[in-house]
């Protein structure tokens, strides 16, 4: 269920938006624009747009070319190859523990994700019970499998 109150879609309203957001700053307008195209993308959940900023972060590492880059841009050094080499192993062990607890956190997701398919069919199975129960005749027979009367 979409609750939104401008649905991300081609409509006068969010057209109206985007002009406006042009004409008064241009980067709101591009925010709109974004919306209108992207926003699909990130609707439903806090879980599924989190998923596609991972992905979004998860792209950009993997493009970055090895060893030009660094977190404030172009790579800088301090001058002494020692403590650069310190510098880059603790920058390795800290992004394999980031990718640990990424794990982590996808590993949980998806164990919560099963408990709440688990709880749902509970539910569901005991919605059935409840309602076959209350039918007459329903789910009372005989030992030899006719029903009672």
């Amino acid at each position: 269920m979409n609750t939104a109150l401008i649905k991300p879609q081609w409509g006068p309203l969010t057209i109206g938006l985007m002009v406006l957001g042009f004409i008064l700053w241009w980067p709101l307008g591009l925010a709109v624009l974004g919306y209108i195209v992207w926003g699909e993308n990130f609707g439903g959940s806090a879980e599924k747009a989190q998923r596609m900023m991972d992905k979004g972060r998860s792209f950009a590492r993997n493009c970055a070319p090895r060893g030009s880059w660094n977190r404030q841009g172009f790579r800088n050094t301090s001058g002494n190859a020692a403590f650069d080499d310190y510098r880059e192993e603790q920058l390795r062990r800290l992004d394999e523990e980031r990718r640990r607890l990424d794990e982590e956190i996808n590993a949980f997701h998806e164990y919560m994700s099963q408990l709440r398919q688990a709880k749902d069919r509970e539910e569901f199975d005991r919605f059935m019970r409840d309602r076959n129960g209350s039918r007459q005749g329903f789910g009372s027979t005989t030992d030899n499998g006719s029903p009672t009367s």
